[in-house]
């Protein structure tokens, strides 16, 4: 009786071991077909995620050779100066218009020679810079704030929106004679024409930097703690920094402009002479060389201070977001 039970248990044991692993073995097998699916669609994800990696990949800057410096960044520019200045030879020497109206290049040098021969080139110069830098300060201290509270708060954007967009659309030279009736011939005059056509310009970049600013930053900063005072230093203007150093360097071409069409028109000895004032100084003894030579220089520092410092702070800000890869 008891090797009855025996047999029957081992018979059961075997046909229970028989149908779990039947049951297994079934298992198994479902197992492997559902793991086929799967590992298919994850090779073709594993493709299209690398394919998108390497799209996003951002290569290490690499040591630009002076050579390669040279032809990319140098002699464009020097091609083009030469090209410039050859058709204008060209055109002086045959004798398009007189001499008096239309100098040569020479000509020109000549009178760009002579004043740093006399000693007055550097102070003309100086003179209207420093006036631009202190105009374009003041106008960055009026300016940013100024962008801050109309991006910020909606009544105020919907009251001085379009004001600062019409008047970055006004000319400056249009402010000159309501200055002077307000200011007289006086320094005041030219800065009140500076601050005018560049704050603006600086407020609407700010505008809108912070417009293209993703609301998520907004919110991370918030659940960070990051509001107020520390919300606008540390989230931001940083975020919005791309569109504001445009605003920046828009906002310093139009001072400069500004100044240079009040230096014209407000002309007085008591200002001192600036590059404007030099200019309408030789338009007034019918002097073209002056007035050519005189023009050249407004452009020469115009480009100087957007090399030497906007473009290099462009360069910084968008390496450092990795926008930029090779300088």
């Amino acid at each position: 009786m008891a090797s009855t039970e025996t047999g029957t248990s081992g018979a059961s044991g075997r046909s229970g071991a028989s149908g779990a692993s039947g049951a297994s073995g079934g298992g198994t097998s479902g197992t492997k077909v559902s793991k086929k699916v799967p590992e298919k669609v994850s090779k073709e994800d594993l493709a299209g995620l690398e394919a998108g990696l390497d799209a996003l990949e951002t290569r290490t800057a690499e040591r630009v050779s002076l050579g390669s410096v040279l032809l990319s960044k140098i002699v464009p520019p020097l091609v083009a100066v030469v090209l410039v200045v050859t058709l204008w030879q060209l055109a002086a020497a045959s004798d398009l218009k007189p001499d008096y109206v239309l100098p040569g290049p020479l000509d020109v040098w000549h009178s760009i020679e002579k004043m740093w021969l006399d000693g007055t080139l550097l102070g003309y110069i100086w003179t209207s810079v420093s006036r631009g830098a202190l105009g374009f300060a003041v106008s960055v201290a009026i300016g940013t704030p100024l962008g801050l509270l109309v991006a910020r708060v909606k009544v105020v954007r919907a009251a001085i929106g379009p004001i600062l967009s019409g008047l970055q659309s006004l000319p400056s030279v249009a402010w000159v004679p309501a200055a002077i009736i307000w200011f007289g011939l006086t320094d005041a005059t030219i800065y009140a024409v500076v601050l005018l056509g560049a704050v603006p310009s600086i407020a609407n970049g700010l505008v809108a930097g912070v417009d293209q600013i993703p609301p998520l930053y907004l919110r991370a900063g918030r659940t960070i703690g990051a509001t107020g005072v520390n919300g606008i230093r540390h989230v931001l203007l940083p975020a919005a920094l791309p569109g504001y150093l445009a605003g920046l360097k828009q906002g310093w071409a139009f001072s400069w402009r500004s100044l240079m069409a009040a230096e014209l028109i407000a002309s007085s000895p008591d200002l001192g002479t600036g590059l404007g004032q030099l200019m309408e100084n030789f338009r007034t003894y019918s002097d073209m060389s002056g007035v050519l030579a005189t023009i050249i220089l407004i452009l020469i520092v115009g480009i100087g201070i957007d090399l030497l410092f906007f473009s290099p702070l462009e360069r910084r800000v968008l390496r450092s977001r990795g926008l930029l890869v090779r300088s």
